[in-house]
């Protein structure tokens, strides 16, 4: 997608070990618009399957979710990094790394949110490892659910994740896909 590439290449900073921060208008400070035309591509790529629920993890992909949610006309469900008072015991659960942050979370979602007769789209801000797909993947087969395919916003195609699961046969859409990242600041496009 030319207008989140444009972004990237605009208010994109690379940090050290491989990171993309975007946070100024994708995952902290939202803008709105370019959401709204993320989540219409989303549903130009992705119309033609029966979604009814979006699936992501907290918290920087629920921005996207949500409006994803919102252009498919259906409920977005995002799984929860820490099981707090007000969740039932009855869960879903899966421990899922973070390359961002460098740890594990265990990440949770009511069994009242998640069925087996559910056909699933999880969309996230980014793809770089795989295991927020994995771990997302996971709770829907806990359910019995079953995923239609993966919206990406940022896919960093030179970390596996996204051809890992592909082989794997997961259908992944990357609205922008890196191939290259260079300490220089250079992005090069998949």
């Amino acid at each position: 997608m030319k207008a989140l590439e444009d972004r990237i290449l605009k208010d994109g900073v690379i940090k050290p070990g491989g990171i993309l921060k975007v946070d100024n208008f994708l995952n902290h400070q939202i803008d709105p618009a370019l959401m709204y035309d993320m989540a219409v591509e989303l549903k130009r790529l992705f119309g033609d399957r029966e979604i009814n629920k979006i699936l992501t993890v907290e918290s920087s992909g629920i921005a996207i979710a949500i409006m994803t949610g919102y252009v498919f006309n259906c409920p977005m469900v995002f799984a929860k990094k820490s099981k707090s008072k007000n969740i039932s015991d009855d869960v879903y659960s899966v421990e899922v790394p973070s390359f961002t942050h460098g740890n594990v979370n265990t990440v949770v979602i009511s069994k009242e949110y998640l069925h087996e007769n559910d056909k699933i789209l999880i969309v996230d801000d980014f793809l770089a490892t795989g295991a927020a797909l994995i771990g997302l993947r996971s709770l829907a087969a806990q359910a019995g659910a079953e995923i239609v395919g993966a919206g990406i916003a940022v896919e960093k195609v030179f970390q596996g994740g996204g051809n890992k699961l592909r082989a794997e046969g997961m259908d992944i859409k990357s609205l922008a896909a890196i191939s290259e990242m260079t300490d220089d600041g250079k992005i090069t496009f998949a």
